[in-house]
Parts: C-alpha cells; sequence; structure tokens
C-alpha cells in the first residue's frame, strides 16, 4: 500500500527553510489573557521553542526566526533523507509539544509548515521579507490596540486603519504618546536563535588542573539589525551556517 502514500517520494535537498505558523492562536492567546499588543510571556515562549527546535529536536537547523505566532527555520543539512512529508510533520508536532509545555496549556495548539527552497543569499533576502512583516504587524498591533481601547471593536478598529500606512499609523500613535520606533527591538525586529561558541571553566581530574573547553551552545537573541541593510545582512550570514 506504500504506492497509495501521497508524497511519499517527494524529497528537497539542503539548503532550505521551513515556516511555521499557528493555527488559530488568537483564539488560546485570549483565554490566557496575554497583554495586548504584545505580551513576553508569549515571546519568551515562542523563543524557547525555537531554542529546542534547534538544541533538542533532532532535526538540528542552524538558525531560527520568530515573532508573533511565527517560526522560521534554517537548515543546512537535511533531516529524514530530505522527505518534506516527515520534515514538515515532525517539525510542526515538534513546536506544538513545546509550545503546551512552555506555556502549561490545557488545550491542545497546532502549527502548520511548509519548506521553502532558498540558497544562503535567497534565506537573507526571505529573513528580510519576514522582519518586515513583523513591522507591519508590530505598527498594526499597537494602533488597533489603541483604537480599541478608546471604544471600538475589532472590527471597527480594522476597519479604521484600512488603506493607513505606516507614517499615518506612527502619526496616529505619536499624538497618543507613543514612538514606535522607541518600542522594545524585540518587538519591532523579532528575535533568533542560533548556536555560538563559548569559553567554559572546567576540571581535569587527571591532571587535577583547571581548564578551559569549548562549547557550542544555542543563544536567543533579541536585539537584531536591521535586516535588508548591509550590516544586518553581514550578520546574517555570519549566523546562518
Amino acid at each position: 500500500m506504500q504506492e497509495r502514500e501521497i508524497f511519499r517520494n517527494l524529497s528537497i535537498f539542503p539548503p532550505f527553510i521551513v515556516r511555521l505558523d499557528g493555527r488559530a492562536f488568537h483564539r488560546f492567546t485570549r483565554d490566557m489573557e496575554f497583554e495586548k499588543p504584545y505580551d513576553r510571556r508569549f515571546s519568551d515562549a515562542m523563543t524557547a521553542v525555537s531554542e529546542q527546535l534547534l538544541s533538542s529536536s533532532g532535526l538540528e537547523p542552524s538558525f531560527a526566526y520568530t515573532f508573533s505566532d511565527e517560526i522560521s527555520l534554517f537548515f543546512p543539512r537535511v533531516p529524514f533523507n530530505g522527505r518534506v512529508e516527515k520534515i514538515d510533520s515532525v517539525c510542526a508536532s515538534y513546536a506544538a509539544s513545546a509550545l503546551t509545555l512552555a506555556l502549561h496549556l490545557t488545550e491542545p495548539v497546532a502549527f502548520d509548515s511548509r519548506v521553502i527552497i532558498a540558497d544562503v543569499p535567497a534565506t537573507i533576502a526571505y529573513m528580510a521579507m519576514r522582519q518586515r512583516e513583523a513591522w507591519r504587524n508590530h505598527i498594526n498591533g499597537y494602533c488597533q490596540h489603541a483604537l480599541i481601547g478608546e471604544g471600538m471593536t475589532a472590527v471597527q478598529a480594522a476597519r479604521a486603519l484600512r488603506g493607513m500606512k505606516g507614517p499615518g499609523m506612527h502619526e496616529m500613535m505619536f499624538e497618543r504618546g507613543i514612538n514606535l520606533a522607541k518600542t522594545p527591538a524585540w518587538e519591532r525586529r523579532g528575535i533568533a536563535c542560533y548556536r555560538t561558541e563559548i569559553i567554559k571553566e572546567g576540571y581535569n581530574p587527571v591532571t587535577d588542573e583547571t581548564v578551559m573547553t569549548t562549547r557550542r551552545v544555542v543563544v536567543p537573541d533579541d536585539g537584531l539589525p536591521l535586516f535588508g541593510e548591509p550590516d544586518g545582512d553581514a550578520w546574517l550570514c555570519s549566523h546562518l551556517i
């Protein structure tokens, strides 16, 4: 019956990206009574999921970028012999389980998953595109939250903001005492996780000496440069592999 398995033989070669998106997360974030427009608890949980996907999932992507309810993973090497169906299903199921544990949820959550063909230059362009989306999400979230706080319904707020450009949203929030360019960097630019080397002090019982060893660890970074600019692209290139 294996010949009846759809996409059973569909495979991909590295490098590539996997993007995970939360399914109907607005419901559980409402039930959890997270702060709006941003809640650090939720962001920290998504960052923890991203770290675990790099460090303990067995999938071994080298880089993760997260904002809102999405995570993008860069794979310089291929797991599962490149089987797309398995890569998608394991990434999504692992992320859902990890988020459930991180937030102590009592109801199930789900991610969808897609594979994107991308070499390093294409990945840099992709990450810049996602960071721009994080920025749009950021200014829209603040404006919508402000209008709802002033008495509009969510539908009315969305209608009021429809067609409004970035400068207009900036001015709208500036009039309300908030400079969107000065909000926390993680809200505006997202958070990355990647591997780096650290020097750690240890003890050699054979020689009875203190020794320094190098370890590769996964670290989160919430002070990202602007992708799409020369410095940001150079930073990305240095952390992808």
